[in-house]
């Protein structure tokens, strides 16, 4: 008897399942990833003021104008300075060593003004704005030192707020002109 050879079948995967295994997947991967969002720049706004009230006015002595210009020129009071000098210029005009008649009354009188134009670099704009809150941090760490001895991180929230009633952060971030 002659026997026939059965053909055989060829071997396949059945992939029916592998499109659930895949939506799974994505699912999981989805669900488990997680985005870095840009957070911006950390600033505690005031509240709004009423707008049928008037602003409060501030001595020409107790302002110190910060200009930004589009080609990332600095200008305090009207004065060109680099980045580098930022700081020591604000320390000198919030603690008024000297009690000049052209420095603010006290730290607590003392505000900052910064301005800048539309075409200002946006990276220029973000070195300034840590300058100045390095130089209150830095004031900050002095006083809280010399009271309590040590940094003004590690300070108690009863003790951290003396140290703020005594240089309180008062910066005004000016609207760029409309051009």
């Amino acid at each position: 008897m002659l026997l026939k050879k059965r053909k055989r079948e060829d071997a396949t995967i059945n992939g029916s399942s592998m499109a659930d295994i895949a939506f799974l997947l994505l699912i999981f991967f989805l669900v488990t990833t997680t985005i870095n969002v840009d957070t911006g720049i950390g600033l505690v706004l005031p509240p709004p003021l009423d707008p049928t009230q008037e602003p409060p006015p501030i001595r020409e002595r107790n302002l110190m104008k910060i200009l930004v210009s589009a080609e990332g020129q600095i200008l305090m009071d009207e004065e060109l300075v680099q980045l580098s000098e930022v700081k020591e210029k604000l320390k000198t005009f919030i603690k008024n060593p000297d009690n000049l008649e052209t420095l603010p009354i006290s730290p607590q009188a003392a505000v900052v003004s910064i301005k800048t134009v539309r075409e200002t670099p946006y990276r220029i704009y973000i070195d300034m704005l840590d300058e100045v809150m390095g130089t209150y941090r830095e004031l900050r760490n002095e006083v809280a030192r010399a009271n309590y001895g040590r940094d003004y991180a590690s300070l108690n929230d009863e003790q951290e707020e003396a140290v703020n009633d005594i240089y309180p952060k008062k910066i005004s971030i000016a609207e760029p002109d409309k051009d």
